[in-house]
């Protein structure tokens, strides 16, 4: 198992308290989600239909404004766990620093990884993985650059988990061109990762190997009727991204008087440099609030977004400590 956010047992571990005292911040999970809509009975009782899988589909289309094929999955790392199953073993490179699952998977199934430092790095592999914006630091690539790589590789994926508040960076609208994956996250942006929802949207050779890999029901019915609803609703959406954008400003502010420095981040984490993130981590769990840090880059400290100002208070009362 790799290292994540979200891992309160080690914090309950380390730390003590109860799950309920906890401030989560080690994810890049919205903390105001989405509201659930009304569930009928037939969502729990009944498996999903494809006419459902498909009202799922068509909603994921209009959201990240594409035609092209798509399938649901149970989150954006089931689609990593099978992307071994796509081709035989080959060379693999990353963009990294980068989410930590793809070398990991990759490496298990007999590919060559290896992660590399620019983009140009990345020709000739037959397996190129850009993160975009990138998990931890929020790099951002250009559109016609990462276009530009399918003449190089022989497949590119671009993990566009945490696009939803940047969607001009996204390649959605130029998915279902041959040997370009793309990959998005629902539970991230919508605030509901408990839902396992993703989706890979590809070539159709590429989607229907992915769908067939994962057998005829991907996702729950459960997880059909809140995707399809939350994406629908581009109101809601386009006023949950300009929150987003300034909360973030408003944890850079309140952070700039530790003395951290910001790495980067996009508007659902940001990335600071503490220059001793296990001792931050341990002063921010003193006040039940959770970070994360990274064993390979001793200074980094990553925190998500507070959800209400309850939470906005109980930060900053645990930073001037």
């Amino acid at each position: 198992m790799q290292e994540h956010g979200g891992n309160l047992d080690l914090a309950l571990q380390r730390f003590g308290g109860r799950l309920d005292d906890w401030v989560d911040l080690s994810t890049g999970i919205n903390r105001q989600p989405y509201p659930l809509p009304r569930l009928e009975p037939r969502h729990w009782g009944a498996l999903p239909s494809r006419a459902d899988i498909e009202s799922l589909h068509d909603a994921a289309r209009e959201a990240y404004g594409t035609r092209a094929p798509l399938v649901a999955l149970a989150g954006a790392q089931a689609a990593i766990q099978l992307l071994p199953r796509l081709s035989s073993p080959g060379r693999m490179r990353i963009l990294a620093p980068s989410y930590n699952e793809y070398a990991a998977v990759l490496r298990a199934a007999g590919w060559n990884v290896a992660a590399v430092a620019d983009l140009a790095a990345l020709a000739g592999a037959d397996l190129a993985i850009v993160v975009n914006p990138n998990n931890p630091d929020g790099q951002r690539h250009d559109r016609a650059r990462l276009l530009a790589l399918l003449a190089h590789v022989g497949r590119l994926v671009v993990d566009e988990s945490f696009a939803d508040t940047t969607p001009q960076l996204s390649l959605a609208a130029a998915a279902g061109r041959p040997g370009l994956l793309i990959l998005r996250s629902f539970g991230k942006f919508y605030g509901l990762a408990g839902v396992r929802l993703g989706f890979a949207l590809g070539s159709e050779a590429d989607v229907s190997a992915l769908a067939a890999l994962a057998g005829p029901w991907p996702v729950s019915g459960v997880a059909i009727a809140i995707g399809r609803c939350a994406l629908l609703d581009r109101e809601w959406a386009a006023a949950t991204a300009a929150r987003l954008v300034r909360d973030a400003q408003r944890l850079d502010a309140l952070i700039r008087a530790q003395g951290w420095t910001l790495v980067g981040g996009t508007p659902l984490f940001r990335l600071f440099d503490t220059g001793d993130a296990v001792a931050a981590q341990a002063k921010l769990a003193a006040a039940r609030i959770w970070s994360r840090v990274f064993n390979d880059r001793p200074g980094w400290l990553r925190l998500g977004l507070p959800g209400d100002e309850i939470e906005w208070a109980r930060l900053a009362a645990a930073l001037v400590r």
